[in-house]
């Protein structure tokens, strides 16, 4: 306790932020795989199962959208406590007798967790720009917002894959309803808990800004917000119900084998992710820019190409697709942190929140979009089909990314919002060069 209140003041506040994320995203992973599994070994189809998170990720995209606007009105504080909260009530409604677990109730209850699991993604990654300084002229400072944003979201993609690991196991151990019941609680604490402790003030805008403003009229946000909808895309198309239901149909794995699987998976896609700075040149000083987006996509635009070339063959499928899709989820997550940097240096400082909710919109469009896809191209014509849309999906991101400013500046406020401690871009890159 000494050695946490000798810490800065934002620095708690980042751990608040982190730990709120961690705790909610370790639930959201395990409620994945727990419906996953569960309604699989009830014997509904895979494009059913992808319906029941039909909700979850169309209210994302609305969340996301919505979310960013209302983070500026009222305190990202508040849209995290909130998102949390509504996360005790989706688990909540889970807890009800199982003859009540209807298509209509999960599909309920996934729409009420879609909108607070993105209340609480945008809410800890627009804090993030508020928490690190923002400057202009020193490159070390978009150095240590790269470095922050990679621990962040790498140390919860993590626990997410920690998440699916716990699914399965409190599916096997307990069972549904007793492992739903135990997330609850441990959730509720760490919303009360978040309650208490949270800074009341953080991310409110200046100025009141109006609904309409929730569009962003950023070229470059536009443009990353598109690319990272055919990003992820690309990994849901075969990750959300394909891939479960392959490797317990096809190759007969249970449910303990399946969830160890997309948990390492996971915690590997996220450990890459709090490594990324250092694969992609924080060493020599470099932040990313368009190039660096533009070569690790074409990167991973390769791999599930191959891995499908490979099922066609017929050469060891059970290596080549748990293998292959261990490589891409390496490769993604480089890509996705690349992403995660970019936008919340792109973002405007006094809309951050509504910057972020609008790609975070696109983002949540992708994984709409590749969940749908996922159940219904696997029922159809099979996982090879869906690695091929993955292909195409990351091919286009590639593309997209051409068109990204050539390196990341951030924004501030305008001028007539403008703190006077802030330089314009203008007037930080013309400092920089008379230096």
């Amino acid at each position: 306790m000494r050695a946490v209140s000798g810490l800065s003041a934002e620095v708690r506040q980042y751990l608040v932020i982190t730990g709120n994320y961690w705790a909610f995203t370790l639930t959201d992973g395990a409620l994945r795989m727990l419906v996953v599994l569960h309604f699989h070994a009830l014997g509904y189809s895979p494009l059913q199962i992808a319906l029941l998170f039909l909700f979850y990720e169309v209210f994302g995209v609305v969340t996301s959208l919505v979310g960013g606007w209302l983070g500026a009105r009222i305190g990202l504080n508040r849209t995290m406590n909130i998102g949390l909260g509504l996360q005790v009530v989706a688990l909540g409604m889970l807890l009800v007798p199982s003859t009540m677990l209807t298509v209509a109730w999960m599909m309920g209850a996934q729409a009420i967790s879609g909108i607070a699991k993105d209340l609480n993604k945008l809410s800890a990654k627009s804090s993030i720009k508020l928490l690190v300084p923002d400057n202009l002229v020193l490159n070390k400072e978009q150095d240590r917002l790269y470095k922050w944003i990679a621990l962040l979201t790498g140390s919860k993609n993590a626990l997410k894959g920690g998440g699916f690991f716990l699914g399965g196991v409190l599916l096997t151990l307990l069972g549904f309803h007793d492992a739903v019941l135990v997330m609850v609680i441990v959730l509720a604490l760490v919303w009360l808990a978040s309650l208490v402790t949270l800074r009341k003030d953080l991310g409110k805008a200046k100025s009141k800004p109006k609904f309409a403003a929730i569009f962003s009229k950023s070229r470059a946000v536009n443009t990353l917000s598109l690319a990272r909808l055919f990003l992820f895309g690309a990994r849901d198309v075969w990750f959300v119900v394909a891939l479960p239901v392959y490797l317990s149909a096809t190759f007969g794995w249970d449910h303990w084998s399946v969830g160890s699987f997309l948990a390492c998976w996971v915690i590997g896609y996220g450990i890459v992710q709090m490594l990324a700075p250092r694969l992609t040149g924080k060493a020599e000083g470099k932040v990313p820019d368009s190039k660096s987006v533009f070569s690790w996509a074409v990167a991973l635009s390769i791999i599930p190409a191959l891995i499908a070339l490979a099922m066609m063959m017929d050469l060891r499928p059970d290596l080549m697709l748990p293998g292959g899709l261990l490589v891409f989820g390496a490769l993604f997550a480089v890509n996705s942190s690349l992403h995660s940097y970019l936008i919340v240096s792109y973002a405007n400082e006094d809309r951050v929140s509504m910057d972020v909710g609008f790609y975070y919109m696109a983002n949540a469009m992708g994984r709409l979009i590749g969940t749908v896809l996922s159940g219904w191209v696997f029922q159809d014509y099979g996982i090879v089909a869906c690695l091929w849309v993955s292909a195409l999906f990351v091919t286009l991101a590639a593309v997209l990314s051409l068109a990204l400013p050539a390196h990341a500046s951030p924004t501030h406020a305008s001028p007539t919002h403008a703190s006077p401690t802030h330089a314009s871009p203008e007037q930080g890159l013309s400092a920089h060069r008379s230096r």
